[in-house]
């Protein structure tokens, strides 16, 4: 898949009902949709509790280590993580291998539960990139910045 994707409207509310569904759904506390350079794509749930900008960079850099660790064992990668904690549960996997997904639940709920809605809203949002993937492709040359030159950039930001 080609690294530079554009997210419209669309598909990013069609994203968030995904993420949103996955929270009520597994009784987690919150979700969060990652993508791998460490941005935050979607929070959903109970997500104002928690720093997503550190949240974000730091599963991103998890995943990118776990990937060296799996390469290492000769494997493609290990798309699914858990962190078990006193009072929260991480559960971290990766998504079209192109977002990590990030659920954190407590005791109201099972790793059982949270382990079944996931691959639902996984193979969601496995769908919705792919199509997004195969618009920015289709509409790519469309995109209101790909006309623009160096000098028109220049003549922007000059004063």
């Amino acid at each position: 898949m080609s690294s530079q994707m554009v997210m419209y409207d669309e598909e990013f509310r069609h994203i968030e009902t995904v993420c949103e569904r996955l929270a009520r759904d597994s009784v987690a506390r919150a979700v969060f949709l990652i993508d791998k350079n460490g941005q935050l794509i979607v929070a959903a749930g109970q997500s104002a509790n928690f720093d997503t900008t550190s949240l974000a960079s730091l599963v991103a850099g998890e995943i990118a280590a776990t990937g060296g660790l799996a390469q290492l064992m000769g494997e493609r990668e290990f798309s699914t993580l858990f962190h078990e904690g006193d009072r929260d549960n991480l559960h971290i996997s990766v998504v079209a291998s192109r977002a990590i997904l990030v659920v954190i639940f407590d005791k109201r709920t099972s790793l059982g539960l949270v382990r079944l809605r996931v691959k639902k809203g996984a193979e969601e949002l496995e769908t919705i990139f792919q199509a997004l993937v195969e618009r920015t492709a289709k509409e790519g040359a469309q995109t209101p910045f790909a006309e623009l030159t160096d000098e028109d950039i220049d003549n922007l930001f000059s004063v």
